[in-house]
């Protein structure tokens, strides 16, 4: 990951509520109670578009922007089903950021 990508990342959870769907997203179990089996099958963890506008109270406009850009920066993941979009977590995707950070700070420290 370069400094290009790492920015990006950062920049993007700068905004409470894109920080926020991150975290929901840690526990999709809690935001989607009735998933067709396909969705559960196919693609775990992937949480409806309109059960994040939900929580978060925001109009879904904003919501899709915000889950856009965290999509561009690399920490989501995204699949359509009919007309319905679902998001979940990027793991490995996160697991490279918080690595990359964390070693650029030691660095700085020497």
């Amino acid at each position: 990951m370069n400094n290009e990508e790492i920015l990006a990342v950062l920049k993007t959870l700068s905004n409470e509520t894109r920080l926020n769907i991150l975290c929901w997203l840690r526990e999709p179990e809690q935001m989607n109670e009735n998933l067709p089996n396909v969705i559960k099958e196919e693609f775990p963890g992937g949480v409806c578009v309109g059960s994040i506008q939900e929580k978060s109270g925001l109009a879904q406009s904003v919501i899709s922007s915000y889950l856009s850009s965290m999509q561009k920066a690399g920490l989501l993941e995204s699949r359509r089903y009919g007309q319905w979009t679902y998001y979940r977590r990027n793991e490995e995707a996160i697991a490279a950021f918080l690595e990359e950070f964390a070693a650029g700070l030691q660095a700085k420290k020497k």
